[in-house]
């Protein structure tokens, strides 16, 4: 299968948005607004596609934003410069098929040299072990984990 990574655009947000809400649990749902403002603030937004149409994206933030994520603001308190990996969500017909490793790949090439760090959190609770084993392939270590306030949820926070 051919990919093609290139930068979202305008017209691409409703497909994005709407691939992003389907993907909860993994990534929390996203109004209109704050999808708005997380695409307005991105620094790296890209999809990848091919020939049927979108098959997934990545939105990545630069340190230094007021954003409300407070694993954004983890990373913050620990780090002065890094990129955060806000969320990737890869479509169930891209799975496997090469699209993850496309978005990171471009994602490392964009801030080699320019940024220290990746930093992103993989949930623990609940589970996403095939998220942990990914990262962990393309070698982000584990900092610490964040328990959420309700106890039901917790991430890994995980760097490179």
């Amino acid at each position: 299968m051919r990919v093609h990574v290139r930068d979202a655009g305008t017209a691409d947000h409703p497909a994005i948005l709407a691939l992003n809400n389907s993907a909860v649990p993994h990534v929390n749902a996203l109004s209109t607004e704050e999808f708005a403002w997380l695409s307005g603030h991105a620094n790296f937004f890209r999809l990848v596609e091919d020939d049927t149409g979108l098959l997934g994206f990545a939105i990545v933030l630069p340190s230094g934003l007021d954003y409300w994520s407070d694993n954004y603001k983890w990373f913050t308190a620990r780090f002065d410069r890094f990129l955060y990996l806000d969320r990737v969500v890869v479509a169930e017909r891209g799975r496997r098929r090469g699209v993850g490793r496309a978005l990171y790949d471009a994602l490392f090439a964009f801030g080699e040299g320019a940024w220290p760090r990746v930093t992103l959190e993989v949930n623990l609770r609940p589970p996403n072990p095939d998220s942990e084993r990914f990262h962990e392939a393309l070698g982000f270590t584990t900092l610490g984990v964040r328990e959420y306030d309700d106890g039901a949820s917790a991430v890994l926070m995980m760097t490179r």
